[in-house]
């Protein structure tokens, strides 16, 4: 039994779960103003505009941790090479990029979730989740007590990041002293509720500020089963207008997306709308082939669900609707 300690030790050291990040240091940090990243590139046809950074984002990212998906662990490994390097060559790329014209983009790493705890729904999954948000949580922390400074804040997140950001905003915003610093919140590619907030409103203009904007896309005339079923009291503004009306947009007012690279436009005649019973936004003159994402779009078109390019089809009108609200915000509080 003389080796028992050792055994003991060895035991423990792989019982234990992963560490969690520590948010002084930049590596845990997808994008940050004081670090060259991801998030500082612009496409290629937008490099003479003006940019500033008058606002703060801080962007939770989609899940990446899609690996062997019936064999790896629920909360993701923080070092992680390969799942961070896809977080930045991807999500942060082609995402956290959207909103560097007018914002510094603050985007954590993450103990995010495997996709697999979407659909295992029971408390390992929840206890993931709970592992993802304190992670997040803990970076908006460190952010505020180092590096907001009474600046005004964008949240912004797509999918399980827009899932936690229901939750940070709830937490930090929601009848809270912070809301005032709150320009907008674009969670998207999440159901929310109507219910979900206490005092943050839906938006309902593309010039609001203090609001949460939301949407899930589908090619028209396509919807998944689940969205059907939840669809009474979900949320939905249409990011082409940023009305929250039914009818169709014109095409002109689409302004197209970078491809994948940021180094095209890639032109499309989207229109798009917000359809009356199921509250996604439906989609017509989508085309694989000029999206930003086209393996991906490939598969999604397949069967209609557009969920993986929520932001990203819409890049230049996000990016464009962000100045606009940045403006008023900034007019408002100067009155």
């Amino acid at each position: 039994m003389k080796y028992w300690p050792i055994l003991f030790l060895l035991f423990a050291k792989f019982s234990q779960a992963q560490p969690a990040p520590d948010y002084t240091r930049l590596k845990y940090w997808a994008a940050h103003p004081h670090k060259l990243d991801a998030a500082d590139s612009v496409p290629l046809f937008l490099k003479g505009e003006t940019r500033d950074t008058a606002v703060d984002v801080f962007f939770l990212h989609p899940t990446s941790f899609v690996q062997r998906f019936r064999k790896a662990p629920l909360s993701a490994d923080i070092h992680d090479e390969k799942i961070n390097e896809l977080t930045e060559r991807q999500l942060i790329h082609q995402q956290a990029t959207i909103f560097n014209a007018h914002a510094r983009v603050f985007a954590p790493f993450y103990r995010q979730a495997h996709l697999r705890a979407f659909f295992q729904r029971d408390q390992a999954a929840n206890n993931a989740f709970d592992t993802a948000y304190q992670d997040l949580k803990t970076a908006f922390e460190y952010y505020l007590k180092h590096d907001n400074h009474g600046r005004p804040i964008i949240i912004a997140g797509h999918s399980q990041g827009a899932f936690h950001g229901i939750r940070l905003l709830q937490e930090f915003f929601d009848g809270k002293p912070l809301q005032k610093q709150l320009v907008v919140a674009y969670l998207v590619g999440w159901r929310i509720d109507r219910n979900d907030f206490k005092q943050i409103p839906l938006g309902t203009s593309p010039t609001q500020t203090g609001c949460v904007l939301t949407w899930r896309t589908y090619e028209s005339n396509q919807i998944g089963k689940e969205d059907k079923r939840t669809a009474e009291g979900a949320l939905c503004i249409n990011p082409v207008t940023w009305l929250p009306g039914n009818d169709w947009s014109d095409k002109a007012a689409y302004m197209d997306a970078p491809d994948k690279r940021l180094q095209k436009r890639s032109r499309s005649e989207i229109r798009a709308r917000v359809h009356e019973k199921y509250n996604v936004v439906w989609v017509k003159g989508y085309n694989e082939v000029n999206v930003p994402m086209p393996g991906i779009a490939r598969l999604a078109s397949a069967i209609g669900n557009l969920h993986l390019l929520d932001m990203n089809l819409f890049y230049l009108n996000v990016r464009a609707n962000v100045k606009q609200r940045i403006d008023a915000y900034l007019v408002a509080k100067s009155r």
